[in-house]
């Protein structure tokens, strides 16, 4: 027997939540009645308007589209005829009113194995504190922020060299594989929800460029993982000897002994190696201001005389 067809509304912005939207929309499954996306943006060197990638796919499909620009807005969308309201990083708080009008209520699709890293940034925040598995959790959603009891979860790895673009594409991945259970469930009446352990939650605070520069008074290890997770956005700067440079990989080495923390101790076709405070960080990518990012040999190529400036 086939399961009830649930009448959607679908709120997302960016890739994360174009790939789930894609992965519902090719099940054919469900019926997606309305679909909720922040307004268009300007973009690029001539800031011309652009359309959320959501929007992108919503209408390649012919599907309805609205783009409250705010909470308030967004509480005069007549949501009462649908089913469910799917949330997944859409980018604008929804009210209680709003989570509770659909018949089934709303359910979010959250980056992070809840309730670690509730917030704005758990993808970056997961490498940056060096954990080693992360996944995705669907949540029934409530009041709070990422508070709501969760009705299931799909682990993943994080890899020894994981970037925020890297494991960002494995759990648009894990999320699109496992959607269309949950929506069957959901459709069945056969999801259940488990409340969250409070006691066990931490915030993954929204990333600012300001705290992408790199203070070599930290570990070589905490800024390595620190590169790795503000990559491909904001990406971690610095300046070493006179150069303003941003980082885009990095490893560590160790070191034993009592030079100045920034301090350029070695350079070679592989790395630029910098002293912190425990540890060496040998940068391997970087990129100068108005140039492309390059490798640390390429780099040496054109400044031979890098590590002999003052």
């Amino acid at each position: 027997m086939s399961a009830k067809k649930l009448r959607i509304a679908f709120a997302g912005t960016p890739e994360i939540a174009s790939h789930i939207l894609q992965a519902i929309i090719d099940r054919a499954e469900q019926d997606i009645s309305l679909v909720l996306t922040q307004p268009d943006r300007p973009a690029g060197r001539g800031r011309k308007l652009k359309p959320s990638e959501v929007k992108a796919c919503a209408l390649e499909h012919s599907l309805p589209v609205m783009q409250p620009a705010n909470k308030q807005e967004l509480e005069q969308v007549a949501l009462n005829d649908v089913d469910l309201l799917l949330v997944v990083a859409y980018g604008i708080v929804i009210s209680a009113d709003v989570i509770n009008t659909p018949k089934l209520g709303s359910v979010n699709v959250h980056t992070s194995l809840l309730p670690r890293w509730r917030g704005a940034a758990p993808i970056q925040r997961s490498i940056e504190a060096g954990d080693q598995q992360t996944g995705i959790s669907f949540m029934q959603m409530d009041a709070g922020l990422d508070t709501g009891p969760v009705i299931s979860q799909h682990v993943c790895a994080i890899d020894s060299n994981e970037t925020a673009g890297s494991l960002h594409d494995k759990l648009a991945r894990l999320a699109s594989e496992n959607i269309h259970e949950l929506l069957t469930s959901i459709a069945n009446g056969d999801s259940q929800a488990t409340p969250q352990t409070e006691s066990l939650s931490c915030y993954a605070r929204k990333i600012s460029k300001a705290e992408a520069a790199l203070d070599w008074n930290q570990p070589a290890k905490l800024l390595e993982r620190k590169i790795r997770a503000f990559n491909p956005f904001p990406v971690c700067y610095t300046t070493l000897n006179g150069l303003a440079m941003r980082i885009w990989q990095a490893t560590c080495k160790d070191y034993s002994g009592n030079l100045d923390v920034g301090q350029v101790i070695n350079t070679d076709k592989h790395s630029i190696d910098v002293i912190t405070s425990d540890g060496i960080l040998a940068i391997n990518k970087l990129q100068l201001p108005g140039k492309r990012p390059v490798t640390v040999a390429d780099f040496l190529n054109s400044r031979p005389d890098f590590f002999h400036t003052a």
